[in-house]
């Protein structure tokens, strides 16, 4: 392998692990940030001549501390120029407090504590006491690695948004003193959803994204991706399982999910000979796993994603299974969106009428544009083209992006051109 190829591949696999570690050495995320870039500098520099080392992480943790320990000196020789004394003791104080690392140190670290800190890193960056969305942006920055420009486009916000989050999430982190380690068991359940709902919010931004948003598209990776990392830490978790197996048999249809002019295709018109057969295989040997360990809201709502993924074709589909599912889930975790989605079941496995009638029970959604964009086809079903249109209309105007507009757009002018009450069963997911 050529040296660029193989400095690429150590920067993928090692970048957040030295982070991590750097993060709990040096008790500081920005002087850890800037440590692990000058690292993978000064290896780029050095590698080519001397080698790649035998324990490139190694290596690279112990060379961004000496360069954050130099930095620091620097630093407090340029100060102490300027007479500013305290900032000069602060600075000294900040260096000595640095423990001495030793070689023997680092390669012990190989075995234990390198995981432990990136275990450590997920939970301090997904701690209760930081926003949702600083939780997310801290998550990205650090364990993903994505640039602050890179989450600014991806959740289309400013930049200096993006920018303002991560600062005071990190202000927050020591300010309040959050300690850097893993919840004690007794509370590591309640901690480990707030980590898993990061993840899967993550991933759902990316889910959500159109053709035309590459950036946030790859966000479905970077949360699978993400979700590997927490299981291999956490490999007795069933709802690590859960969730990484729900990824990735959601992300299977992805090249499915549009057509090549960037228009929307639901379920039941995909492609299914495009979805991702080895990824459904490992998602559905997941959910099995997390099914006989402790079946939880990721592991049950994987199993209706695998239910779908295994039907060869949308008739094949055994909707009465999802509508048990849904009741199962809706036991754990009540929602109307999960409600929604199990009114879409009964409406395939009985009756549009059915389902109507489930749909008008439900509260709260008069502003969710998949409620309207259900309930226009359980009308058209019905026989109520005028309803239909009504509700596509609704569904429309709350649409997120253009490929949903022009799918509803085609919807109506289909009602509007026939004027007909049939209407074929394509359109529910």
């Amino acid at each position: 392998m050529e040296f660029s190829a193989q400095y690429e591949q150590i920067w993928r696999d090692e970048r957040a692990r030295v982070l991590a570690t750097l993060i709990r050495l040096l008790g500081s995320f920005e002087l850890a940030e800037e440590a692990t870039q000058e690292a993978f500098t000064a290896a780029l520099a050095a590698w080519p001549a001397k080698g790649v080392p035998d324990n490139p992480r190694a290596w690279l943790v112990s060379a961004g501390r000496h360069k954050s320990i130099d930095g620091l000196r620097r630093r407090a020789v340029e100060d102490r120029r300027v007479n500013d004394v305290a900032q000069v003791s602060g600075w000294v104080a900040a260096v000595e407090s640095i423990p001495p690392l030793q070689e023997h140190a680092l390669l012990e670290a190989e075995e234990d504590p390198v995981p432990d800190d990136r275990l450590r890193l997920i939970f301090t960056c997904c701690h209760p006491a930081l926003a949702e969305e600083a939780q997310v942006a801290l998550t990205l920055r650090t364990l993903g690695g994505l640039s602050t420009e890179a989450i600014a486009r991806a959740f289309l916000k400013p930049v200096a948004t993006i920018a303002q989050r991560l600062v005071r999430a990190k202000a927050k982190i020591r300010d309040a003193r959050i300690p850097y380690s893993v919840p004690q068991r007794a509370a590591l359940a309640e901690r480990l959803d707030a980590v898993l709902l990061v993840l899967y919010l993550i991933f759902n931004e990316g889910y959500g994204a159109e053709p035309t948003e590459p950036e946030r598209q790859a966000l479905c990776g970077e949360a699978i991706r993400l979700a590997r990392v927490l299981l291999e830490l956490l490999p007795d978790e069933p709802e690590a399982r859960g969730l990484l197996a729900l990824m990735l048999l959601q992300h299977a249809r992805a090249a499915a999910r549009y057509d090549a002019s960037g228009d929307l295709v639901l379920l039941e018109d995909q492609d299914r000979s495009r979805w991702d057969s080895a990824a459904i295989e490992e998602g559905a040997r997941l959910t099995a796993e997390a099914f006989r360990a402790d079946a939880g809201v990721y592991a049950i709502q994987a199993a209706i994603a695998a239910v779908h993924d295994h039907a060869r074709r949308p008739g094949d589909t055994d909707w009465a299974q999802i509508v048990g599912l849904y009741d199962v889930l809706l036991r754990l975790r009540p929602s109307p969106v999960i409600e929604l989605n199990r009114a879409v079941g009964v409406a395939m496995d009985r009756s549009p009428a059915a389902g109507l009638e489930v749909l008008e029970r439900l509260r709260g959604l008069d502003d969710y544009c998949p409620y309207w964009a259900a309930k226009a086809q359980l009308l058209l079903w019905s026989g109520d083209p005028r309803g239909a249109a009504a509700a596509y209309q609704r569904a429309q105007r709350l649409a997120a992006g253009a490929a949903q507009v022009h799918f509803f757009q085609r919807r109506l002018d289909s009602i509007f051109a026939s004027g007909s009450t049939k209407a074929s069963r394509s359109g529910l997911n």
